[in-house]
């Protein structure tokens, strides 16, 4: 049984994984390998001079891993409700029993109008369908979560980067019974 199961390794998804995993949260990040960040070069991303899609999504991957957080590289099919939690059921790797899933799917909502959650109208360019979230990132479906350009904000990474780690710090305070703060302290020598 995962805490977290996330779908998407883009900036949202890796970072939701990264926070979640850093917390001690039993977490993995499934990834269909088909980002938009993929196709993407940054020079807008704060901190960061320039770096291209796919290293950012590798580099996000081994951060995440780093501290723990299990990665699987399939295409979710579904999200149903089971007995402890939710499923999450796979084309090729079976199925995933976890209290939470984060919804970080770029483009793509149809996984979750499938798993009952509700969608609206985007407002960015392009995007003509989102996951309806509230500031928390919770959808109407009980323990279903979204971040970043599925959940509606700008699709800049540095931009949907953040909404995934306010999610799972949200996902995480919820887990703990607590609001959870995750600060690294320079070390001196």
């Amino acid at each position: 049984m995962y805490d977290i199961v996330i779908i998407g390794a883009g900036p949202a998804g890796g970072s939701a994984a990264l926070f979640s995993a850093k917390a001690g949260k039993k977490t993995l990040l499934i990834d269909n390998d088909k980002s938009m960040t993929k196709r993407a070069w940054m020079e807008n991303h704060y901190g960061v001079m320039e770096i291209s899609g796919p290293d950012m999504i590798e580099t996000g991957k081994k951060q995440a891993a780093k501290f723990g957080a299990e990665l699987v590289t399939d295409q979710v099919t579904n999200i149903v409700k089971s007995e402890q939690g939710l499923t999450v059921e796979t084309a090729e790797k079976g199925s995933f029993q976890t209290k939470h899933v984060i919804l970080a799917t770029g483009v793509l909502v149809d996984l979750a109008e499938k798993a009952g959650v509700n969608t609206k109208a985007g407002t960015e360019p392009r995007i003509k369908t989102v996951v309806d979230v509230d500031a928390q990132g919770k959808t109407n479906v009980e323990g279903i979560w979204a971040a970043g350009t599925c959940a509606g904000v700008s699709v800049h990474t540095i931009i949907t980067a953040g909404d995934g780690a306010k999610v799972a710090i949200n996902v995480i305070s919820e887990l703990n019974g607590a609001r959870y703060v995750d600060h690294d302290v320079l070390k001196t020598n």
